[in-house]
C-alpha cells in the first residue's frame, strides 16, 4: 500500500520518542483521576483579573499551576528524582526543594516544546505569569533544532560519562547518517546564533529535566469533554501532572435542610501520574488535602498576587493568617 505522504524524524520528534519510550520500558505507572469541584475557585480567579488590563491578566492554567506547586509543598516527595539499577536492586530518591516544572508547550508554529520553568514554587502570580511570557517568547525567536540539538549533546555526553558507550555510538550513527541525519547549524551560522543575547533565545537552562511535570491539555483546547487518563512520567522524575478544561458536571451535594440534591458544578480533571518505584499511593495524599483546602478557600489565590497588583478589595483578602 503506497502511502500518502513519508516524514522522517527531526530531533524534536527523535527526542520525544526516545524520551517516551525509556519511560515506558522502565517506569512503573500508577495513575489517579482527582476531579476536585473548584467552582468557587474558579470565580474567586474571575475577580483576581477584573482590575487588570489585557497585559497583566493571569491565565487560568497559571493559578493552577501554582496551586499543584503549593501541594507539591505538602507533599515534597512528589517533587523528587529516581536512581534505581534493577541489576542490582538498588536505588535513591533525591527530594528538591526547588520546584522546577517541565511544561509541554505549544509554539505558534506548531511545534511542542518542554520548557523549564525554574523555580516556580518561590514566585507569586505575577512572577510566574512575566517569566512564562519572557521563555515564550525565547523560544518563538529560537533556532529550536540547534536549541535541541544543544541538549541532546548534553544528554550524549552525560550517557558517555556513565559508561554506556554502545548506546552513544548508536546514538551518533542516527544523529549523523541516513534521512533521518540531524540538521543544525555550522561555522558562521553557528557563531552568529550563539552570539544572539541569551535574553533573545533559548538556553539549556529552558530546556534542561525540571524536576516534575506539568501539562496542561485544558489550555490547547477550552472545548474538550475528555480528560487525561494516564501521562508519560519522564525519567528521572517520579510524578507527572495532567490538567484537563473546566467541565460542567451534575455533583451530588447536601442542601440547607440536609437534602440530597444534584447541581452542575465546574470541576477540573487532573491526572496525577506517579512512578511506583518512588511513590506509594499515601505519598500522594498531602497532596491531595492540600488541594482541596485550596479549593475549599480559593480567597486565597489573593495571597498568591503581588500586592501591588490588587486592588484594595483584592487586598482585604490576602491578609495573611500572621497580619490577622
Amino acid at each position: 500500500m503506497k502511502p500518502k505522504n513519508r516524514e522522517y524524524f527531526g530531533i524534536q520528534r527523535k527526542m520525544v520518542s526516545y524520551i517516551t519510550t525509556e519511560s515506558w520500558q522502565n517506569v512503573p505507572h500508577v495513575s489517579y483521576l482527582y476531579e476536585p469541584d473548584v467552582t468557587a475557585f474558579y470565580q474567586t480567579y474571575k475577580r483576581l483579573n477584573l482590575s487588570r488590563d489585557a497585559e497583566h491578566k493571569i491565565t487560568f492554567n497559571t493559578v493552577v499551576m501554582k496551586a499543584i506547586c503549593e501541594g507539591l509543598k505538602a507533599a515534597p516527595i512528589m517533587n523528587s528524582h529516581i536512581q534505581f539499577n534493577r541489576r542490582f536492586v538498588t536505588g535513591k530518591i533525591e527530594t528538591f526543594a526547588e520546584i522546577n516544572i517541565s511544561m509541554p508547550t505549544i509554539l505558534p508554529n506548531g511545534e511542542m516544546m518542554t520548557l523549564n520553568l525554574r523555580d516556580f514554587g518561590s514566585k507569586n502570580l505575577d512572577e510566574m505569569a512575566a517569566y512564562i511570557k519572557a521563555i515564550r517568547y525565547r523560544a518563538e525567536h529560537s533556532d529550536l533544532n540547534e536549541a535541541m540539538y544543544t541538549v541532546s549533546l548534553h544528554k550524549t555526553l552525560e550517557t558517555l560519562r556513565q559508561g554506556h558507550l554502545l548506546q552513544v555510538l548508536r546514538k551518533v550513527i542516527g544523529a549523523n547518517f541516513g534521512r533521518s541525519k540531524v540538521r543544525h547549524l555550522h561555522g558562521k551560522a553557528k557563531r552568529d546564533y550563539e552570539a544572539i543575547p541569551e535574553s533573545e533565545r533559548l538556553t539549556m537552562q529552558d530546556l534542561e529535566q525540571g524536576t516534575v511535570t506539568i501539562s496542561n491539555i485544558g489550555s490547547a483546547y477550552r472545548e474538550q469533554r475528555g480528560k487525561f487518563a494516564l501521562l508519560d512520567i519522564v525519567p528521572p522524575q517520579v510524578a507527572a501532572f495532567g490538567v484537563g478544561a473546566l467541565q460542567d458536571t451534575p455533583v451530588s451535594q447536601k442542601d440547607e435542610t440536609g437534602a440530597t440534591e444534584i447541581r452542575i458544578r465546574s470541576v477540573l480533571p487532573i491526572c496525577i501520574a506517579f512512578d511506583h518505584r518512588a511513590l506509594d499511593f499515601g505519598d500522594t495524599v498531602p497532596f491531595q488535602k492540600k488541594m482541596d483546602e485550596i479549593f475549599a478557600h480559593p480567597e486565597v489565590i489573593f495571597t498568591w498576587a503581588d500586592p501591588e497588583s490588587l486592588d484594595e478589595t483584592q487586598q482585604m483578602y490576602a491578609v495573611t493568617d500572621d497580619e490577622t
